[in-house]
Parts: C-alpha cells; sequence; structure tokens
C-alpha cells in the first residue's frame, strides 16, 4: 500500500485525540530523505501519486482535519533539474541563475555553491532571482489549489525574509484562507513575522523554556519565557510544542516523566497553536544525536493501525484528548496571555487570561505536597488537586507532588 494510504488509517485516532489538522513531512519527489527535493510537483513515488494525495485529502476533510504540507524551499536537491543543468553545461545553463555559484576552477568544472548549513547535497537556491520567486509561489498555489489548507516553510529563517514578503501576497490573492508558518529557530520572531509576512513562526522559546525548567525544577526560566510568549502575542499567535521531528522527544527530554502532564498542561494552557508531534501522545522516546542518521531514533516507522500500539502508551494519549477537550471548550485561549500569581521554583500559579475568561494552572514539582494560592477557584477541570474553600479569594489549590491542576474560577 502507498505509504500517504496507509495515513487514512490513522485519521480517526488523530480526529479523536482533539487533533484539526495533520503536518506531514516532505512528499515531494526527492533523491533521498524529502529534503533534497527535485520536483516539487510530484508525489514522491516512494510515497505513492496524485491519486494517493487526492485521496488523503478528502479522507482528512471528511474527519474535519486540514492539511499543512511542508515546503522546502530554502534548497533544492543536486538532481534538481536546473541544477543538474548546471552541472552538465557549465555557468552557460539556462537556470544558472536560480544559484549563488562561482567558478574557480574555470567553467569546465563544477562550481562553487552555496548550501544548507554545509550539506552539499542541499543546494540553496538564489532568492534574490524573480524566477526563483515565480517558481516558489507556482508550486504553493499549486498545492493549495489540489486541497492543501497550508505550508509549513522549512528552513524559513535562512531564506531573506523579504523573499517571502514578494510571494506571499500572491499566495493569498487566490488562497486567502491558506496558513503560512515558518521554521525559526531563534532572533527575532516578531520582527521576522512582519517583515516576510507569514502567520506565525515555531516557538522554539517556549519549547525550551518548558522542558529546562521542569528538568531544573527552576520554574522562574518557564515564568520568564511565558512572559516573552505574551509579547509575541501582541504581534502574532506562534505555533508551539514540545517536540517536533528535529528535537529529542519529550519523553526522553525529560528527567523525571512525572512532569510529562505538567508539560502538556503548559502547551495546551497559554495562548498559540499547539502541535503534537506524532508519537509523543503514546509517550514514543527517542534522542536525536548530530551524526549521520542521527533523527532515526526519533523518527520511527509507525504500525499499521494504532490497534498495534502497545498498550502503556494509552494513558497518555487520553490525557492529550482530555486537555484538547479543555482547549476547545475554552477557545479563548488561542489568544491567551499568562499573568503569573505565584512563583517558587518548584511552584507557580499560572492565569491563562482572554476575552474577560479565564483559568489557573498550578504546578508542584516538590516532592511533597503543595497547598497553593487559587484565588475565586472553583473546580479542577483537568490534572489532580483539591480545591479547598472553593470560590472564596482565599481559595487554595492542593496539589499533590510532582503534579499540576487546571482550574476554573468564579
Amino acid at each position: 500500500m502507498p505509504r500517504l494510504r496507509r495515513l487514512e488509517a490513522w485519521l480517526d485516532y488523530a480526529a479523536e485525540m482533539g487533533a484539526t489538522g495533520l503536518a506531514l513531512g516532505p512528499i515531494f519527489a526527492a533523491s533521498t530523505h524529502g529534503y533534497d527535493t527535485i520536483d516539487h510537483l510530484r508525489i514522491d513515488p516512494r510515497l505513492g501519486d496524485d491519486a494517493d494525495f487526492d485521496a488523503l485529502v478528502a479522507a482528512a476533510r471528511a474527519r474535519g482535519l486540514r492539511l499543512l504540507l511542508d515546503g522546502v524551499f530554502n534548497h533544492v536537491g543536486r538532481d534538481f533539474p536546473a541544477f543538474a543543468e548546471v552541472l552538465r553545461l557549465g555557468p552557460e545553463a539556462p537556470r544558472a541563475h536560480w544559484f549563488r555559484l562561482s567558478w574557480p576552477r574555470g567553467p569546465g568544472a563544477e562550481p562553487d555553491y552555496a548550501c544548507f548549513e554545509g550539506h552539499r547535497q542541499l543546494v540553496a537556491l538564489n532568492h534574490d532571482e524573480p524566477e526563483v520567486a515565480t517558481y516558489v509561489e507556482g508550486v504553493m498555489t499549486h498545492w493549495l489549489a489540489r486541497g492543501a489548507d497550508g505550508w509549513r516553510l522549512d528552513a524559513a529563517y535562512a531564506v531573506p525574509p523579504a523573499f517571502w514578503a514578494r510571494i506571499l501576497p500572491r499566495v493569498r490573492a487566490t488562497h486567502p484562507e491558506a496558513y503560512l508558518v515558518g521554521e525559526v529557530i531563534h532572533g527575532d520572531y516578531a520582527g521576522f513575522v512582519a517583515e516576510s509576512g507569514l502567520d506565525a513562526v515555531t516557538q522554539y522559546e517556549l519549547w525550551k523554556a518548558i522542558w529546562s525548567a521542569l528538568n531544573d525544577r527552576n520554574l522562574y526560566e518557564l515564568a520568564h519565557a511565558l512572559e516573552r510568549h505574551n509579547g509575541f502575542l501582541d504581534r502574532f499567535v506562534p505555533l508551539t510544542f514540545v517536540g517536533n521531528h528535529d528535537v529529542t522527544r519529550i519523553a526522553s527530554r525529560l528527567a523525571n516523566p512525572r512532569h510529562l502532564g505538567a508539560a502538556l498542561a503548559v502547551l495546551f494552557t497559554c495562548g498559540g497553536v499547539p502541535a503534537i508531534y506524532a508519537g509523543d501522545e503514546q509517550g514514543f522516546v527517542g534522542i536525536k544525536e548530530e551524526r549521520a542518521g542521527g533523527d532515526d531514533a526519533i523518527r520511527p516507522e509507525f504500525p499499521a493501525t494504532p490497534a498495534e500500539l502497545p498498550a502503556e502508551g494509552w494513558p497518555l494519549y487520553r490525557l492529550h484528548r482530555e486537555l484538547a477537550g479543555l482547549r476547545r471548550a475554552h477557545p479563548w485561549l488561542h489568544r491567551a496571555r499568562i499573568r503569573i500569581d505565584h512563583l517558587a521554583n518548584r511552584q507557580m500559579v499560572a492565569c491563562p487570561q482572554a476575552d474577560g475568561q479565564g483559568l489557573l494552572l498550578a504546578l508542584n514539582l516538590d516532592d511533597a505536597p503543595a497547598a497553593l494560592p487559587a484565588p475565586r477557584g472553583r473546580a479542577v477541570e483537568a490534572g489532580d488537586g483539591q480545591v479547598i474553600d472553593p470560590g472564596a479569594a482565599g481559595a487554595r489549590v492542593l496539589v499533590p507532588p510532582h503534579a499540576w491542576a487546571v482550574l476554573s474560577f468564579a
């Protein structure tokens, strides 16, 4: 069965968990791992064909799931036809200007060329060239017209923001509802969004602060990151996560597995578009290594159907479903700012709030129970805790060791 078709067996699983979309890795014809594209307009034959893509779109839409494609537009593979022409014809190749080339050994030898982070198999495009902009725009609109709902722009940080600013308005002219998010690891997130015209970028600052603060039991680090996150929300709504295909699995990253629920509680109660990396909802483990094949452990092959998953992962799946349900019950969380009401190294009470509504999130990373202030706290909506004197100005919540609770308040 084509690999794209195999995804259909997982769509009910994703929808029942509370997901609203499916983000794919690269699906276009490539030489090896997908990020060395050779034809952006053809489905990689290892995955299927156009009919398989159309079937996936239809099956996803039948379940209310949107489809986000992975757009690798910073670089291409060495077998990309325009670059193959360069290797064959030299400086006279018709599309040599699509790349940043130099010919120190003369026109009869292979040129030097800009590449992605030192990887010679990934040839960087020349984003100052109008023909490259036209090409990328055409690829994006082609697949949006075929049923995709948006693009994750791979290595967006390596592309000049002005390039995106040139092409995205033209993409939106025909597909105004498309969601366009860029992979940006560090730097000025808000400035990049403003200059590029993207809807969002990946919120790596918060990702790092969540697991680092939990590991060090230093919630001041998390509070600082949440305050910065509030500032980002004044400008755009970031894509938030505790795991993705480029980092060590959250279940492996956390020093104490009892803190996994706390990481998820933060993710699902702060403003943003929370994304779950496939397998994290089952507690998959895997450590990323900086070597050839170093991503293999974090990108395992899945079984044919969810029924073949080990039994021990399902309680965590149900926790994801519970927190996704909490978020759907409070849609204002999409743009919620966090107010910190109580803070110590190992305890925090935070109040996500927007549109005149709010919740309380209580974290206790200590080895003993903690009675934390929860003014007007009324009832526990998720997690583990007991409200003392519910609804009163002096209400508290008793949170067990290494636990968390989300509370409604009067």
